[in-house]
């Protein structure tokens, strides 16, 4: 008395050769390289057109450019920039008003540059830093202390 083989159905046929196919596959891409970057050991290269940080920039005289014109303020579509002007101090030659308060909430910016290409005195740029993590929201609101500084 023989036994018979168990003969596949058509369902089982078609069923192993997409198993032996995904098999295929994954054992193709365990030897590729690996495109995920191990980030603090490795960083990543940064492109020169990278929109990062804000920053204030400085004349020869070491004053601030910004003459509280409001047109970055204005040109912002996410109404990130905050602007209180004062009376320049007479020593400040050809401006009527300063900044008193210059304030960037980094949590609404959404890094479009308008605000660099919509003043008239390039005294803000956006730099290639990296935004940084903080603790609290009140952290993300950058005041001019840190875009002169940054």
């Amino acid at each position: 008395m023989s036994a018979k083989p168990n003969r596949l159905s058509w369902i089982t046929r078609i069923y192993i050769p997409m198993i032996l196919k995904g098999m295929l596959i994954t054992l193709r891409e365990f030897f590729r390289k690996p495109v995920t970057i191990q980030y603090p050991e490795h960083k990543p290269k940064i492109s020169e057109r990278f929109r990062g940080e804000h920053r204030l920039t400085k004349d020869e005289q070491g004053h601030m450019k910004c003459v509280a014109c409001y047109m970055c303020a204005t040109a912002c579509p996410a109404h990130c920039i905050n602007i209180e002007a004062e009376a320049a101090p007479p020593d400040w030659e050809g401006r009527d008003k300063i900044p008193r308060v210059f304030e960037i909430d980094m949590l609404k910016c959404i890094y479009c540059g308008y605000c660099v290409e919509a003043c008239p005195k390039e005294a803000i740029e956006m730099t290639n830093k990296v935004p940084k993590v903080h603790q609290t929201r009140q952290e993300f609101i950058y005041g001019m202390d840190k875009l002169l500084n940054n």
